[in-house]
C-alpha cells in the first residue's frame, strides 16, 4: 500500500513539473513577443506558413531561370587570360611529345587564289577576311579539354613588343566585341577571344577535336581581318602567327609559327618573293668575279720595218684626172714638208736644261 502511494506521488510530481515547464515556455514566448513589439514599434508578426503548392511553384521558377554557364571560365570575348604572360613570345618550332605539326593545302600562284602557302619561305599569303585552312597533326591524342591557340606577333625585333591590332578603319566597320582582334577562327561555336591583362596581347582559342573517321588531321579555318599595308595597323610590318597546342591549364604541348602576308593578290606576291629569294641565293652561291683590268705593256719605240720602206717609191694608179690632180697636190705638199724638216736646224739645248735665248728675245727676269 505504501509502495502504491509512493508511485502515485512520484507520477503526480512529474506531471506538475512538466506543466510548470510548459507554462514557463509560454510565458517566455509571450514575454519575447511583447519585447520584440516594443522594440519594432508594432505588433509582433506571426511566422508565415508557406504551402506546398507555393513552394513548388517558386522552386520551378528558380530552376528555369538558373544559367548553367554562370560559372564557366573564359566564355566571353575580352577575358583577361593568356597562357603566356611574357612580353616577348617565343616563335621557334617545338613539336613536343605529341609531334605537333601544321600542314597547308597546296595551291598555285594564280591571281585567282585567295590563300596560298610557300614552303620555301614558310609564309602564308591570303586575302582580307578570307578563310585559310590549316591542318593540325599529332602523333597521340592530347589531354581531354586541350585547345589550339593562335596569336599574332611582329617579326622584326624593333616591333616585337608591340601588340598586333587591326587598323581603326576596319575596327569601325565591325560591330562584334572582339573587333580589334586581327585573327579569327571560323566554323566553330566554341571559339574564345582573349586579351592578356598584363601585356594586352590578343589571342583566340578553339577546342582541339580529334580527326574524323578515316582522316589523319584536324582542320581549322583562320581569317585575318586587316591588310598588311593598312595605316594605323600593321603598316607594312611583317608578322608571324604562333599556333600552340595547350592543356586546359595553359601548359604548352607544342608550338608552330609561320609568317603571314595579307594582301589583295596572294598568288602574285608569293611568286614575286620566291623569285627574289631564288635570285638572292644564286648571287650568294656564285659571287661576282672582279673584272681584271688588262695590263697594257708600255709602247717601245722600235724601228719598224715600215720605216725602211719610207724611201721607196710606189706607183698608184688613179682613175680620173681630178682624183689624180688632188692626190698629186697632197703628195707635193707632203714632200715639201719633208724637205723643210730636213733643212730646219735643231735648237741647241744647254747642259743645265735652260733654253737658249734667240736674238732679240728678252729673258723672264728682265
Amino acid at each position: 500500500m505504501c509502495v502504491c502511494k509512493k508511485r502515485h506521488l512520484r507520477s503526480w510530481t512529474q506531471t506538475r513539473s512538466h506543466d510548470h515547464i510548459a507554462a514557463s515556455e509560454v510565458v517566455h514566448q509571450d514575454t519575447f513577443a511583447e519585447l520584440w513589439g516594443s522594440l519594432t514599434g508594432g505588433p509582433s508578426r506571426s511566422p508565415i506558413v508557406v504551402g506546398e503548392e507555393t513552394w513548388t511553384a517558386e522552386f520551378n521558377a528558380l530552376a528555369e531561370g538558373f544559367d548553367e554557364k554562370l560559372f564557366e571560365i573564359g566564355g566571353t570575348p575580352g577575358a583577361s587570360f593568356c597562357s603566356s604572360a611574357s612580353s616577348v613570345l617565343e616563335t621557334c618550332d617545338h613539336p613536343g611529345n605529341h609531334d605537333f605539326t601544321l600542314r597547308f593545302q597546296k595551291s598555285g600562284t594564280a591571281k585567282s587564289v585567295t590563300s596560298t602557302y610557300s614552303e620555301s619561305l614558310n609564309k602564308l599569303y591570303c586575302q582580307l577576311a578570307k578563310t585559310s585552312p590549316v591542318e593540325v597533326l599529332v602523333s597521340k591524342e592530347p589531354p581531354l579539354g586541350s585547345v589550339l591557340r593562335a596569336t599574332a606577333v611582329y617579326k622584326k625585333t624593333e616591333h616585337v613588343a608591340e601588340v598586333v591590332r587591326r587598323c581603326p578603319h576596319h575596327q569601325n566597320e565591325d560591330v562584334v566585341a572582339h573587333r580589334s582582334h586581327l585573327i579569327r577562327i571560323e566554323g566553330s561555336q566554341l571559339v574564345r577571344y582573349y586579351e592578356d591583362a598584363r601585356t594586352n596581347r590578343h589571342s583566340v582559342t578553339v577546342p582541339y577535336e580529334p580527326p574524323q573517321l578515316g582522316a589523319e588531321r584536324t582542320t581549322i579555318l583562320l581569317s585575318f581581318m586587316c591588310n598588311s599595308s593598312c595605316m594605323g595597323g600593321m603598316n607594312r610590318r611583317p608578322i608571324r602567327t604562333i599556333l600552340t597546342l595547350e592543356t586546359p591549364e595553359g601548359v604548352v604541348l607544342g608550338r608552330r609559327s609561320f609568317e603571314v602576308r595579307v594582301c589583295a593578290c596572294p598568288g602574285r606576291d608569293r611568286k614575286t618573293e620566291e623569285g627574289n629569294q631564288d635570285k638572292a641565293q644564286t648571287d650568294v652561291k656564285q659571287p661576282k668575279k672582279r673584272k681584271s683590268v688588262p695590263v697594257v705593256p708600255p709602247l717601245k719605240r722600235t724601228k719598224s720595218a715600215s720605216s725602211d720602206e719610207d724611201d721607196k717609191v710606189f706607183t698608184l694608179q688613179v682613175k680620173g684626172r681630178e682624183r689624180f690632180q688632188m692626190l698629186k697636190k697632197i703628195n707635193d705638199g707632203l714632200e715639201l714638208l719633208d724637205k723643210e724638216k730636213k733643212n730646219k736646224p735643231k735648237d741647241p739645248v744647254p747642259s743645265s736644261g735652260k733654253r737658249l735665248l734667240v736674238k732679240g728675245e728678252k729673258s723672264e727676269t728682265e
